[in-house]
């Protein structure tokens, strides 16, 4: 039986806290779908395209990353796709709190999907894509935060 994964997000925009995550999470999966989920409460910056765009190009080379998009519940969509676990990154204490009620309530939903938590490596802590938006509207330069395919998206889109 295949490992098949789920990483949901926004991903508005795919920062390098992300792909630590999809990279650290490789050896662990024999297949990570990132998925893009939409969220009618959010207003995104960046259609779900490019950032589905994105993490194709980052991820060009690597057969077991692809990303989808996707609405409704996450635990509907791993029963679609046969993924029997969710990633999650932790950045800090409280991330953990909130994503464990999340994974409490999938786990209600369908007992033999597991939640993974991957903690962020400490020097992507802060970074975090409400903080990487606000830096982009406000002309900031978020190069740092961001891998090499997004921050030359970014730039040409200003």
């Amino acid at each position: 039986m295949s490992r098949i994964c789920l990483f949901p997000g926004t991903f508005d925009p795919v920062t390098l806290g992300h792909v630590d995550i999809i990279n650290r999470a490789l050896p662990l999966f024999d297949k990570i779908y990132v998925g893009i989920g939409i969220n009618a409460s959010k207003s995104p910056m960046f259609t779900a395209e490019q950032r589905m765009e994105w993490v194709k190009e980052i991820y060009a080379n690597e057969p077991r990353v692809e990303s989808v998009v996707y609405e409704g519940l996450t635990i509907h969509y791993c029963q679609m796709i046969g993924a029997r676990f969710i990633l999650r990154g932790i950045r800090y204490v409280s991330d953990f709190e909130y994503e464990k009620t999340i994974a409490d309530a999938n786990r209600t939903l369908d007992c033999k999907i597991e939640t993974i938590f991957l903690t962020g490596e400490p020097k992507y802590t802060s970074v975090a894509s409400t903080i990487v938006r606000d830096i982009i509207r406000n002309g900031g330069d978020a190069t740092p935060f961001l891998p090499e395919v997004v921050a030359r998206s970014v730039k040409s889109l200003n």
